[in-house]
């Protein structure tokens, strides 16, 4: 088999905006000057027990691609892989939950496509639009650019208590309610009131995306530990020891890019670097567009968190 580089070369397709080069979240091709295509695709295994809330978390995850680009979803295939053996109604209800996030997005299913698996996994594979002019990427960051979030970190480490039984159910409702929430608002009120460059936060955490959009827009990142939001019980649960083999891959291939003071707290360490399942925005913007960022969306009733600041240099700081 020939190497990528050499079966493709993204020079001989120009319409092809964004591709495998670069750290943008999904490909994006020009049909016209005013009209480009968003493609990305996602999926995982359950990471709650409801199969209609796996679905719905699953489906909103797999669009937040779209959103972080600025776009709007228009069309997704279900992704799926299931025990020959499991009952076909937790399928079913697996991808209801689907369905009815991708309708609440004002996009629709059209089908997909499934095999057996021994463990359940479930995604879609997305289609979007987007205004080529309009297209937003992690890589515009300018220095005194402020960094905003639009939800709270430790998705994971919540996720992983309750497995281990350690988990209060308050904490639990709170973190999957904050995974079902839509990126699709936030992004129409980034992209109007116009903002540099924007990321959704999944799996490689805070710090890995933030990291990916300081390399890309050859700037660094500072955060400021006590402005992060944090879910209910994300700093107690990694105080009492409970972790994520993903927090600790994240931790261990940035270690040469983030650079944190010494007095921040082992667990905010933990929360830093934990994978979030369909995270918030983490979106760089001059500071007088932010200004209006929050004010429409506190207006909206919507989450919004300034955390830091983009500043000349490279990687990634945390600041108390």
């Amino acid at each position: 088999m020939r190497p990528l580089a050499e079966a493709f070369k993204p020079q001989d397709y120009p319409d092809l905006i964004v591709g495998l080069a670069g750290l943008d979240d999904a490909a994006v091709y020009k049909l016209s000057d005013d009209l480009a295509i968003v493609l990305t695709t996602d999926f995982f295994p359950p990471v709650v027990d409801d199969p209609y809330v796996f679905g719905a978390v699953a489906a909103a995850n797999a669009m937040s691609d779209v959103f972080a680009m600025g776009g709007e979803v228009v069309l997704a295939l279900n992704v799926v892989g299931f025990p020959e053996d499991a009952p076909p109604e937790v399928l079913g209800e697996i991808l209801r939950g689907g369905a009815a996030k991708v309708a609440e997005a004002g996009g629709a299913i059209a089908g997909g496509h499934t095999v057996y698996d021994r463990e359940p996994k479930y995604g879609l594979c997305v289609l979007g639009t987007v205004d080529p002019r309009k297209l937003i990427r992690r890589s515009g960051s300018q220095p005194g650019d402020a960094l905003v979030l639009t939800k709270p970190l430790g998705t994971a480490i919540i996720l992983t208590a309750e497995e281990v039984d350690m988990a209060d159910p308050a904490h639990v409702r709170a973190a999957v309610d904050s995974m079902l929430a839509l990126n699709r608002r936030p992004s129409q009120i980034a992209r109007e009131v116009g903002v540099h460059a924007m990321a959704d936060v999944t799996g490689f955490g805070l710090m890995g995306h933030g990291a990916e959009m300081a390399e890309a827009g050859s700037v660094a990142f500072e955060f400021e530990a006590s402005r992060l939001p944090l879910l209910p019980g994300a700093l107690d649960y990694a105080d009492r020891g409970i972790g994520t083999g993903g927090g600790a891959r994240n931790r261990s291939a940035l270690e040469a890019t983030v650079t944190i003071d010494d007095s921040v707290a082992e667990s905010m360490r933990q929360v830093l670097f934990d994978p979030q399942t369909s995270g918030g925005l983490l979106i760089a913007l001059p500071e007088e567009r932010a200004i209006e960022l929050e004010r429409r969306m506190t207006a909206e009733g919507l989450a919004f968190w300034r955390v830091g600041r983009v500043v000349e240099g490279s990687g990634v700081r945390v600041l108390p």
